[in-house]
């Protein structure tokens, strides 16, 4: 079958040439391997980037708090403008931007410089990743649509995987400014596949003006709730409910307007499809499991049992691993029994997979955690492709990449949220190990209320 022009029209309703269709994914699933491999990469490097600039812990971390703050505020906005303009035009010139940002925080000279291009390249990404979800949800048929996105997500799982051990041998042989030239790697194959491989669709077009208003009220209270969670309680703790309180009152303020606006950028009523509201709640709830286990398995480990860092690092793997070898089967299941069930059924894996750290706490044996990790990141494998799909069927596919960016957005503050969390308790904890015991006791039940979540989604959608 021959490929997608850069002049080929798209008809959502058309059946997508399968050639195509496989070229269009790859694409995607390259520019969406860019944001975990960057989030992750940039842990390695910290320490040298803090030696060579003469910095404090306390201001090299803005490089991986203003990343994911920045990645998780602007996905929905992108993404309405994907819904009005196409995909094409966004996910080409997100991922050409992440490019030259990448080329901008190799040759930094400061930090700040250096952070500048980290937000640079948060804001090419934010861009980029909803409209690709979103053109899968337009490109591919429903009865194949679980398993492309099965796909994206072992691309996700082994970025994400692969971002520490390859910046620490980047770092190593070449030094911390290798981590940034590296994502050429990616971005050029997803340029150069991208450019015949993603129809020129022109979007559902512009009946109404752009909701400026609301996407920047949308940004700052995604950013302010996001900076609060990380930053505030700690740094500000008198002055973060009166900055909590100044949020709510800016979201009801959002909420009211986009309900009467003739084309908002954020839709409400979203919310009120059982599938939709089920899929971002078990996402942030799963990431919030997830995330807080991954930050502190390693503290535990390397704080009470004197591991070595390749020792942590294999056995975070068995987590990593689970993910990347079953989040293909669990697409291949969401598309054959339909997208509630294996969901379900992985979110029920992760949930088990962490009770034995919920049990035992800092006592567990290599066995059990090693096991316990594989199980649950086995079950995260199982249900990504489940979630991401019901939730962007759930709403029409002109609003897809809306969709798609808040269903993003809501896995970014179940990160955000589950880190917070974990240097609270951590924090506050007289007992170190009684720390790390309430620690996984609320990643469990976490994951649990995930599992309840995904009872919501549907079975099949097309």
């Amino acid at each position: 079958m021959p490929a997608w022009s850069a002049s080929t029209r798209f008809d959502a309703a058309s059946v997508a040439v399968p050639s195509a269709e496989r070229a269009a994914v790859i694409t995607v699933a390259l520019a969406t391997m860019l944001a975990p491999l960057n989030s992750t990469m940039i842990a390695v490097a910290l320490p040298h980037v803090i030696a060579e600039f003469g910095a404090d812990m306390a201001s090299a971390g803005w490089l991986v708090t203003a990343y994911l703050i920045t990645m998780a505020s602007l996905q929905p906005v992108a993404g309405k403008l994907g819904d009005r303009l196409g995909r094409r035009p966004l996910i080409l010139g997100g991922v050409a931007y992440f490019g030259l940002a990448s080329l901008g925080a190799a040759t930094a000279s400061s930090l700040p410089a250096l952070l500048f291009f980290r937000v640079q390249q948060a804001i090419a990404g934010a861009i980029a990743l909803p409209n690709g979800a979103a053109l899968v949800r337009e490109l591919v048929p429903a009865d194949r649509r679980g398993g492309r996105f099965g796909l994206v997500g072992t691309a996700i799982a082994l970025a994400a995987a692969a971002g520490p051990p390859v910046g620490g041998l980047l770092v190593g042989t070449a030094g911390w400014r290798a981590i940034f030239y590296v994502n050429l790697l990616l971005v050029l194959p997803a340029l150069a596949i991208g450019w015949r491989a993603i129809p020129a669709g022109t979007g559902r077009g512009a009946r109404h003006p752009f909701d400026l208003a609301g996407a920047v009220m949308l940004s700052v209270a995604l950013v302010g709730t996001a900076g609060l969670l990380t930053h505030g309680p700690k740094t500000h703790p008198v002055l973060a409910p009166v900055l909590a309180a100044g949020l709510a009152a800016l979201a009801a303020i959002f909420l009211w307007r986009e309900l009467h606006h003739p084309d908002p950028v954020l839709q409400p009523q979203f919310f009120g499809r059982r599938a939709f509201a089920s899929a971002n709640v078990a996402i942030a709830f799963s990431n919030l499991a997830m995330y807080s286990t991954l930050l502190a398995i390693p503290i535990l480990l390397f704080r009470w049992a004197n591991w070595r860092s390749t020792e942590v690092g294999l056995v975070l793997a068995a987590m990593s691993g689970g993910m990347v070898v079953f989040s293909p089967i669990g697409g291949r299941l969401a598309d054959r029994l339909g997208r509630r069930w294996p969901t379900v059924a992985g979110l029920s894996l992760l949930t088990l997979g962490l009770l034995p750290l919920a049990l035992i706490g800092g006592g567990i044996t290599t066995l059990a955690l090693l096991g316990g990790l594989g199980l649950a990141g086995a079950g995260l494998g199982l249900s990504s492709a489940g979630l991401q799909t019901a939730a962007i069927e759930a709403v029409e596919p002109q609003e897809s990449g809306v969709a798609s960016g808040v269903f993003s957005t809501s896995r970014y503050l179940g990160s955000i949220v589950g880190s917070s969390v974990l240097a609270g308790m951590l924090g506050q904890a007289r007992d170190g190990l009684a720390g790390f015991g309430a620690v996984f006791l609320l990643a469990i039940i976490a994951a649990f209320l995930s599992a309840v979540a995904s009872f919501g989604l549907h079975g099949r959608s097309g």
